[in-house]
């Protein structure tokens, strides 16, 4: 049923109240949610988001209170601020649902002074928070969080209900500042993934890479925000959760790099007294000459451990860690990025950022470290790696030193407890 302009401005001024309370009472959801565009769609069912809008059924919307619409809307907001719709791509998606909304529900309250209530509604009762550890879930990743769930012997369904078809239907969009009401219509066959959250919508902006590093930057930016008003955090004002993706932004680990840097750097230049740097003829003393030998580094296989022992927060560190380390050579550094588990999967060549982040990981099964030599020895021996850089839990038995063919290989390792036999190793942790 088409809405009346009355009916539209009456939803209008509800979501634009509720964003002013938010942005008052917990500002780093607030300022979120001013980059937010909202949007009515009867066949969401209740409420949904796709990373550019947050979409409510007007039913839905017209049985929540006030206070239940402002936690729907902080629950919708970190949704898109952890990113979950880009996460978890090989896992079974209705427990991979749960975890996410277990993990923002968790930190949603513990934003509300633990009060259970900022995370109920009527209809529903308390929203998932704890974890199947029986601790709260901001203390966890998603993906911490799935991995217990699988590992627990209570189906999804039976923590969070069996799936609800909704029928298809029209949507009237807004965006969030309120001006240029226009009509739209959405597909049909949507379902309702858990007790109240749709999340069908997860998919649709999924490739927008600009999109999601515009979230970045606007995570960056609340945070920053926030900081002024409390630079330890002593009140909690910025979600854990948030805290944590912050930091892996902004701090990708840099113990590993050092020793990037002396694996590669003969790749990079030559100080040799033979020339002498001709700038300095009249110096009594003779000054190595700076010779660049390439424009980049090149010939380095990345291969990163896609197996089910790893999960998606190592995959996403591992592709942190390597952006990092083309950002630490200025953008000279270029290879392949290739991904294993009990397979190879053809790596891909990169020669700079852009390219690089367009490889999507693929894997899931068991691990195998003599794949990837195999893999260079039968297919990449014409133009051999100059070096290996493997990023792994190093959990599966090593092949000999001999395997890797004089080849250079340096060990990413997750974890204390592996320690490969041979090769340079470093570590990073999550």
């Amino acid at each position: 049923m088409e809405l009346s302009e009355t009916k539209k401005k009456e939803y209008i001024k509800r979501l634009l109240l509720s964003r002013m309370r938010i942005l008052i009472n917990h500002g780093f959801y607030g300022l979120l949610l001013m980059h937010m565009r909202f949007a009515l769609n009867e066949t969401i069912g209740t409420a949904a988001t796709d990373g550019m809008h947050i979409y409510f059924a007007p039913s839905f919307l017209d049985d929540l209170s006030d206070s239940e619409l402002d936690f729907v809307l902080m629950h919708e907001i970190m949704h898109v601020v952890l990113k979950h719709c880009l996460r978890g791509e090989h896992f079974d998606k209705e427990n991979f649902n749960i975890a996410c909304d277990i993990v923002v529900n968790s930190n949603i309250l513990k934003s509300n002074n633990n009060n259970p209530a900022s995370i109920t509604l009527k209809k529903y009762g308390e929203s998932m928070h704890i974890a199947p550890d029986g601790k709260e879930g901001y203390e966890y990743t998603a993906e911490q969080v799935y991995a217990m769930l699988k590992k627990s012997n209570d189906p999804g369904d039976k923590l969070q209900g069996k799936s609800t078809s909704i029928e298809s239907g029209g949507t009237t969009m807004f965006p969030s500042n309120a001006s240029g009401l226009k009509s739209d219509s959405m597909g049909s066959g949507n379902q309702i993934s858990s007790n109240w959250d749709n999340h069908t919508k997860w998919d649709k902006h999924k490739s927008d890479k600009k999109l999601w590093d515009q979230w970045s930057k606007h995570l960056s930016d609340a945070v920053k925000a926030i900081e002024i008003r409390d630079p330890s955090n002593a009140r909690g004002l910025i979600p854990l959760a948030a805290q944590r993706l912050l930091h892996e932004l902004r701090h990708p680990q840099l113990d590993w790099r050092t020793i990037l840097t002396d694996f590669v750097q003969e790749d990079i230049v030559d100080y040799s007294f033979s020339p002498p740097d001709r700038r300095f003829d009249d110096n009594p003393f003779y000054l190595p000459d700076f010779n660049e030998k390439d424009e980049k580094v090149a010939d380095i296989l990345f291969m990163i451990d896609t197996s089910g022992s790893v999960s998606d927060d190592m995959v996403t560190m591992a592709y942190s860690e390597i952006k990092g380390a083309i950002d630490q050579f200025n953008g000279r550094l270029e290879g392949w990025l290739g991904f294993f588990d009990s397979a190879v999967v053809e790596p891909v060549p990169f020669v700079d950022e852009d390219e690089f982040m367009s490889i999507k990981p693929q894997g899931g099964g068991g691990t195998s470290f003599d794949i990837i030599f195999d893999y260079i020895r039968d297919f990449m021996m014409d133009e051999p790696p100059a070096s290996i850089i493997i990023l792994t839990d190093g959990y599966a038995p090593f092949p000999d030193e001999a395997a890797a063919q004089d080849i250079p290989v340096l060990w990413i390792i997750n974890n204390d407890d592996i320690t490969p036999p041979w090769g340079r190793i470093a570590r990073i942790k999550i």
